[in-house]
């Protein structure tokens, strides 16, 4: 746990303190302020010895009279600073075993601006972040407190909120899936909507998804020995307008693929597969704290893809909530399933103006796109201009991938009026699942979020992510309601 609190007072004082420097200022010794006059000759010496220049990730440890450390780091030219390479110069600094055991680090940034800042808030709080929960020999309790020495703004105090439903998203992802299952995230969505005069709540069991005929959703569920579940939020952040946007998640809170078994090697990291709906009770935690005024719809589509004598199977057919009947190609395209049911639910019974689907929907994403950007495809030319821009300002990157009328032609099916797989060996199997989606959306504005490439990390290092979740899609989807 990292707490961060700001002041505007620079001086140096008794302790440890990151200094973030670009190539520029470090060549302007004299103008770094809160420096002592004795340490700006120190630091002036180390430069004219070529210790260090400011490159970016270089680090260099200077001595203040022995009292105190002062830790430079190098962002480079300032011409070059972006916020991804910004927050990986902090997470260096932050994770360097100078600063690793701190408990307190005062952080100086020269001449910043309000984006600098926040782009150093999300370096503190999601690049630093660590899921620590079954490491014995960690102290539970343990975290840095860090003080920023700017004046406080309330864009600052915001950029925390938002970054702390990123991580609420990622301590969901991280857990167990024995413990993150329907009942549990039922009991985290009260307890963050406790108490909120303009939130109603919905929650679909298993025995009202099949009095309501939500059959793809209970069928994926069959063999799991936890219930299935739709829950459903509605925050009237705007009462005075009925109009809503619906943002569903899929969670699967573990998936085996079901009959069509994942091999060894792919079904490790499958409690990562409801990270779409991680990321929609982090926006939802986002719009509480932010007061976001918008209405919307936080959609939780959950069920657990298990084996057993009671599994759905390939060949089945099944008719959706809507009522189209689907072939099942394939088990193991099952949040396509659950998608489904809940777009069409949403879409009857809430009429929201807008639909915005997240989901860690098809390994051929990150096939397409790698692990550094998500799959977008939507119906909507303004939605997609929308999401691009809101991906390149909150680093949740996102690259369109097309849909077009005769994607329809690899859905179809002998048997029923759709097959939920489209062509063999993963060929266009994201835009193939983007479509079935798409059957299910009639004419609303609709965007498919593919985050299967992105919502996990399985080699510290990938941007400013360590090991574990990433909350992919928390900023995004938030930076979208308070634009749309």
């Amino acid at each position: 746990m990292i707490d961060i609190s700001f002041n505007p007072r620079l001086m140096v004082g008794q302790g440890v303190s990151l200094a973030l420097l670009t190539q520029e200022q470090v060549c302007q010794v004299g103008l770094l302020k809160f420096l002592s006059t004795a340490d700006q000759k120190h630091l002036k010496c180390v430069v004219d010895a070529k210790r260090f220049s400011g490159k970016h990730q270089e680090i260099f440890p200077l001595s203040s009279d022995g009292k105190a450390l002062i830790l430079c780091a190098g962002l480079g030219k300032k011409s070059d600073v972006t916020k991804t390479a910004f927050c990986r110069v902090v997470k260096q600094a932050l994770e360097s075993s100078y600063l690793k055991h701190e408990k307190r680090v005062d952080i100086f940034l020269p001449c910043a601006d309000d984006l600098q800042i926040m782009w150093l808030i999300e370096g503190v709080k999601i690049a630093a972040y660590r899921w620590k929960k079954y490491i014995q020999k960690e102290d539970k309790n343990s975290g840095s407190r860090i003080t920023v020495h700017v004046q406080e703004k309330k864009i600052f105090s915001d950029t925390i909120k938002i970054c702390d439903g990123v991580n609420f998203a990622r301590d969901l992802v991280n857990d167990n899936a024995d413990v993150t299952h329907a009942v549990f995230l039922e009991s985290q969505l009260r307890r963050l909507v406790k108490g909120h005069p303009r939130i109603r709540l919905e929650i679909l069991g298993e025995k009202e998804l099949k009095k309501k005929g939500l059959n793809l959703h209970l069928a994926v569920n069959k063999a799991s020995q936890y219930p299935p579940k739709l829950m459903i939020v509605r925050y009237h952040g705007l009462p005075a307008k009925k109009e809503f946007v619906a943002l569903i998640g899929k969670g699967i809170t573990y998936d085996t693929g079901g009959l069509n078994l994942k091999p060894t090697g792919s079904m490790e990291t499958m409690r990562c597969d409801m990270s779409g709906a991680a990321a929609v009770l982090g926006t939802l935690k986002n719009a509480i704290a932010l007061n976001v005024k918008k209405n919307v719809i936080f959609v939780a589509a959950i069920a657990e893809n298990a084996i057993g004598s009671g599994a759905y199977k390939p060949g089945d057919v099944i008719r959706s909530y809507d009522g189209k009947t689907v072939e099942i190609g394939n088990t193991d395209a099952e949040g396509r399933l659950v998608l489904a049911d809940a777009i069409s639910y949403i879409r009857k019974n809430y009429k929201p103006s807008k639909i915005v689907d997240i989901a860690t929907l098809t390994g051929a994403c990150s096939v397409a796109l790698g692990h550094d950007y998500s799959g977008l495809m939507t119906n909507d030319d303004t939605l997609a201009e929308i999401f691009l821009k809101c991906g390149y300002e909150t680093d949740d990157r996102l690259w369109r991938l097309p849909l077009y009328p005769e994607l329809r032609d690899q859905l179809k099916s002998q048997y029923a009026d759709l097959k939920s797989t489209g062509l063999p060996r993963g060929v266009g199997g994201t835009i193939s699942a983007a479509e079935f989606l798409r059957q299910f959306v009639g004419k609303t504005p609709w965007a498919h979020l593919d985050i299967a490439g992105t919502a996990f990390v399985e080699s510290a290092g990938r941007l400013y992510f360590n090991y574990g979740a990433t909350g992919s899609g928390v900023r995004l989807l938030t930076e979208f309601l308070l634009r749309v």
